[in-house]
């Protein structure tokens, strides 16, 4: 508990450091970190330890081409043509993965459809959704904006787990994640609405802008349970993999996809949102 307690001390200054006061460059090599870290944890789990080392990086290239797609998506980018060239380099990649699976059929330590899976995955899935955090940086005060997701799933696992310790009686998924319950899940999505309620009054003090109260409850709340989603989904790799966690990054935490499984989640659904209403 006390390692834990001192990497939240030390990592979430540090992230709001990175996250709304840096420049947007900066959110996105931060981005491309978490993204290449989290591509070696999956290998290593779905694929092995020997396959990781061969193959990660091929994985940890892809992700960071997705993440300067989409930093390179801006009006700005897309008039010099970076835009363009970034997807050109990443589906080259795309293609170099599958051509590998090819040529190294019926070798030892082959690409097996797993081994794909994995590699498409760390190396596309899990970077759009993390970049999501750029999109929503690269936004109007997105300083603030960029923390919806984070605050939606911190405080729904904050919340989640305090619940659960008080009220807990009835299991969630006993075979996934034994110690979550139904009375967990629920102060989880509590959890998550106080807590946006919350950013909305910080927000307001920090930019004079008015957050529309309901759009914030809402955010909350989907943010939460997309963030719960996350942790299980994350959390059924792991039993089937059979490990406790996927890395040792962050002492009493895991690793990075310990730690922002949910907002792999929670980020997507939030940006889809905020880029659709005005808040």
């Amino acid at each position: 508990m006390k390692q834990r307690i001192l990497v939240a001390v030390v990592g979430i200054p540090l992230l709001l450091l990175i996250l709304v006061w840096a420049p947007d460059w900066a959110t996105m090599a931060l981005m491309m970190l978490l993204s290449v870290i989290g591509a070696h944890e999956l290998m290593n789990a779905l694929c092995g330890a020997e396959k990781a080392k061969r193959w990660w990086g091929l994985a940890s290239t892809m992700s960071v081409f997705t993440v300067i797609c989409v930093a390179w998506s801006q009006d700005s980018y897309r008039a010099m043509g970076l835009g363009l060239l970034g997807k050109i380099f990443l589906a080259l990649f795309i293609v170099l993965t599958l051509v590998c699976m090819v040529t190294e059929y019926g070798k030892e330590n082959a690409l097996t459809f797993t081994d794909i899976a994995a590699i498409f995955t760390s190396g596309i899935a899990i970077p759009l959704a993390l970049s999501c955090l750029l999109r929503l940086r690269m936004l109007p005060h997105g300083g603030g904006i960029v923390l919806i997701p984070l605050v939606a799933a911190f405080c729904s696992d904050s919340a989640a787990l305090f619940a659960g310790m008080a009220f807990g009686k009835h299991k969630l998924a006993p075979l996934v994640s034994p110690k979550k319950t139904v009375e967990g899940a629920v102060g989880g999505l509590v959890g998550g609405m106080v807590g946006m309620v919350l950013f909305r009054i910080i927000f307001f003090f920090c930019t004079v802008q008015k957050l529309n109260i309901l759009w914030c409850i809402l955010l909350g709340l989907v943010g939460a349970a997309m963030g719960q989603l996350g942790d299980l989904s994350f959390s059924a790799i792991k039993r089937q993999c059979g490990i406790k966690d996927y890395g040792r990054l962050l002492p009493g935490h895991g690793g990075v996809l310990d730690r922002f499984d949910s907002v792999i989640f929670a980020a997507p659904v939030v940006w889809l949102i905020v880029s659709h209403v005005a808040l």
